[in-house]
């Protein structure tokens, strides 16, 4: 009897060759590190050095983070990957009232150059890849970094790195948007340009599809509306002035990894292929870098429990595992105490510990694309590929991303999707260990990492003693002429940066966009 996939699909008990009738091998997968890239986009993956292994942390004061990231580096993280408190994330300072009772909650605090030249102290910008969990004030982020860099004598050319940067999935699934749809892509199309001039090894935008399975995607849901975001923003930059292969080859996606091996499989399988195909049929894409998907994995953060959380670290193995198997470029492993609360040193060395088990102790990364050929990955590949393409065509009948948006139909979905996962889970139908089966009657104390409330008091000090220190008649010049950008043509992030250097505070300069551009209010679709 057949089972369903998390995408609602059929899964049969046995896979043989008609599975595959009819299916040429060489238009469904070609060879690793070439088109369609269904088999990766290198032709040696993991075996000449496995994925980059990164750690999302950040709490608290920039002197807090600093401390983990260093943690984290001596373990043997290659890259950082950067939490931001909601404040942060809103483009509000951590004296705003709005921000009372968030200040480094969720993340760590930045108000201004300060903060960030703290957050970076003693690690060299050269040496490290940066990623940004940051999307409405992501320009502002990374001009901070640059700036960082630039007093470290690091030039732009020598930092690498991501910012999220994605603000569509922050009207379908996750909320942390400022400025409307309009305005907003008008900014990620100038830090584009921007980076092409000024830091060209920066990953523009990483297109996420993380927060909207989080929310109750389904792996087909997942990926076709975060290509279709993806869509949306190539058709801005090409509106804006700039060839294709001047940006693609920058952009990076963002997926999530769950416990259900095989169609996580399929599905970072079928998303490369749809994106090659995408680049080069409807934009011409000429440079093979600009058909390349990479993304960044990280592990369901949704489906780790609070009951027994020690078997988390089991769910993070497997999903660690259904990444890698995937192909991805980078992971993140979450820790096994993060559905408690913020994960301990402990708990976050533990997951970093787990890339390294999968990356030197198994022989998954021997060979590149393990499931290439096998039955039923390639027929999950290609039903996968399938079910987004029909939810692809009915964003396009809607105008675009940004259209079927405004018309509520992605979160509409999605939501549709959360209830029948809640459904199931409840009824008792989708087993979920320790919480609807093979439960405890106590559970073992846990002490989780809990964040100092004296931090909202400590930034709201460092606020005041910068606005004393700094000249404010040249903040008060360099807002005015971010306004003007805004109001024109120019690309806001020169004047931005200016801003910025003068000790603006990421407050400050968002406001200052706020007045030019207003701010987005969901329509009843929503």
């Amino acid at each position: 009897m057949a089972r369903e996939s998390e995408s609602g699909l059929p899964v049969e008990p046995v896979y043989g060759p008609d599975a595959l009738d009819g299916w040429d091998p060489a238009e469904k997968l070609g060879e690793p590190g070439a088109y369609p890239f269904t088999r990766g986009v290198y032709p040696s993956m993991y075996t000449g050095r496995p994925w980059t292994m990164r750690q999302y942390a950040g709490f608290g004061t920039a002197v807090e983070s600093n401390a983990r990231y260093k943690q984290l580096i001596a373990n043997g993280t290659m890259g950082l990957s950067v939490a931001f408190d909601l404040p942060t994330q809103m483009g509000h300072d951590s004296d705003a009232p709005i921000a009372s009772g968030e200040v480094g909650k969720v993340g760590v605090a930045i108000d201004s150059l300060d903060d960030m030249r703290v957050l970076f102290d003693g690690i060299p910008l050269d040496k490290v890849s940066t990623s940004m969990t940051i999307n409405a004030p992501g320009a502002l982020l990374l001009l901070l970094y640059q700036l960082v860099g630039e007093e470290q004598g690091v030039p732009a050319d020598k930092l690498t790195g991501t910012i999220q940067n994605d603000v569509l999935k922050e009207y379908i699934a996750r909320g942390t948007y400022i400025f409307p749809p309009k305005p907003s892509l008008r900014l990620i199309a100038d830090i584009f340009k921007y980076c092409r001039t000024e830091i060209p090894k920066w990953n523009t935008i990483s297109i996420s599809g993380y927060h909207m399975a989080e929310a109750g995607a389904s792996p087909a849901q997942e990926i076709a509306f975060t290509l279709a975001d993806g869509i949306e923003y190539v058709r801005t930059a090409v509106a804006a002035g700039m060839d294709v292969d001047d940006f693609a080859p920058r952009l990076s996606f963002f997926f999530v990894a769950r416990t259900t091996i095989l169609e996580e499989v399929a599905k970072f399988r079928a998303a490369r292929r749809i994106w090659a195909r995408v680049m080069k049929e409807e934009f011409g894409a000429k440079n093979p870098k600009s058909l390349m998907l990479r993304f960044h994995t990280q592990t369901a953060g949704v489906q780790l429990t609070a009951q027994q959380p020690e078997v988390n670290l089991v769910r993070v193995a497997v999903q660690g595992l259904a990444a890698v198997l995937g192909g991805t470029q980078s992971l993140h492993t979450n820790s096994f105490d993060e559905a408690i609360a913020l994960p301990t040193d402990k708990s976050a060395r533990l997951a970093l510990r787990t890339q390294q088990v999968l990356a030197y102790e198994t022989d998954v990364t021997a060979t590149v694309d393990p499931f290439a050929g096998s039955y039923v990955v390639e027929k999950m590949t290609d039903d996968v590929e399938a079910a987004a393409l029909e939810l692809m065509g009915r964003v396009e009948e809607m105008g675009g991303a940004v259209s079927a948006i405004e018309r509520g139909f992605q979160k509409g979905e999605i939501e549709r999707s959360a209830y029948r996962i809640a459904q199931e889970t409840d009824s008792g139908e989708r087993v979920v260990v320790g919480v609807n089966r093979y439960t405890i009657d106590v559970e073992e104390p846990y002490e989780p990492l809990r964040v100092d409330p004296a931090i909202e008091a400590q930034q709201a000090e460092r606020l005041a003693r910068l606005r004393q220190e700094r000249d404010q008649s040249a903040v008060d010049a360099a807002l005015v002429e971010l306004k003007k950008a805004a109001e024109g043509t120019d690309n806001v992030l020169y004047p931005m940066k200016t801003a910025l250097k003068a000790r603006a505070t990421v407050g400050e300069v968002c406001n200052a966009l706020r007045e030019v551009w207003g701010t987005y209010v969901p329509t009843d679709a929503f």
